[in-house]
């Protein structure tokens, strides 16, 4: 028998290998980074809600919903006059901004297109869902508060609307963008005008989208604070049947409470942060349920 030969020759693996095996390795690299600074977000938004569910769940009591903010320096107290204020400024942004968002998407998706104006209000569109909601508040304080001589509820309802439009615009020109145009083809081949098809048609089919859209807009307007200082301000009473003179609202007495050092004040305002936060999840997952149901179907 031969003897088998004392160093064997050292055989360098092909290039394709060595590319194979760097590729390998960054792809576990980036999946180790992407994984630990999902972690790391993870825990600190889940130290935020912990944090609010603790300090949030000892303000919260029955009296929180039954009476309003208590004054300077007073005992106990509640949050109810701010909740009902919140909801009415909400509600009146979300009415005066919902009619004006579908029909300029509805314009931009179905008659526009690619036309210059539809390009200019794509662009201010964008601008205004970029702007900083602090200028928009000096723009409605400008244009309503200073010439009315008073904050009023109608200038925070306006401000909260000009944040929610552009919302509005793009998710109902996005869904309506994807309603096939052979549909837009049947109804125009039977005779129908334009305005049937789009009614009939094509809002039929992008509901649940558009509807998502209304209740995210709502979502993002929930919670602003800074447009509210400028136009509805704040106080500590029921509003007045008119809106004019501060209405409270959630969102400013946080801001307000939170600064104060008396504890009860402290306190409601953890409180009014954890309604307005499980508020705003509830609205997030009902968009999200009205639109998975409209996948199913």
């Amino acid at each position: 028998m031969g003897t088998l030969p004392q160093h064997l020759p050292v055989v360098n693996p092909p290039a394709w290998a060595r590319v194979r095996r760097s590729r390998r390795m960054a792809d576990r690299a980036l999946k180790v980074t992407c994984t630990l600074f999902t972690l790391l977000g993870v825990a600190v938004l889940g130290w935020i809600l912990v944090m609010l569910l603790i300090e949030g769940g000892r303000g919260l009591s029955l009296a929180v919903f039954t009476q309003t903010t208590p004054g300077p320096g007073s005992e106990g107290g509640g949050i109810a006059n701010a909740l009902v204020g919140s909801l009415i400024l909400t509600v009146l942004g979300i009415v005066v901004a919902t009619p004006i968002g579908v029909l300029a998407g509805t314009y931009l998706a179905e008659y526009g297109k690619g036309s210059k104006l539809a390009e200019l209000i794509r662009f201010v569109n964008d601008i205004l869902l970029a702007a900083p909601s602090i200028l928009i508040g000096l723009f409605v304080y400008t244009l309503m508060v200073q010439p009315m001589g008073s904050y009023s509820g109608w200038a925070g309802g306006v401000a909260l609307a000009i944040i929610a439009v552009p919302v509005i615009v793009r998710t109902t020109e996005d869904m309506l963008s994807l309603v096939p145009g052979s549909l837009r083809e049947a109804g125009v081949a039977l005779g129908a005008p334009m305005s049937t098809v789009i009614m009939s048609i094509s809002w039929r089919a992008a509901r649940a989208g558009m509807v998502t859209g209304v209740l995210l807009a709502t979502a993002r307007i929930a919670g602003e604070t800074a447009p509210l200082l400028f136009t509805a301000l704040n106080n500590n009473f029921w509003f007045k049947p008119n809106l004019m003179g501060g209405v409270s609202n959630l969102p400013v007495m946080i801001y307000q409470f939170a600064l104060a050092p008396y504890q009860n004040w402290r306190e409601l305002a953890w409180a009014g942060a954890l309604i307005i936060t499980l508020s705003i999840l509830a609205l997030s997952i009902a968009a999200r349920l009205v639109l998975k149901k409209d996948k199913v179907r």
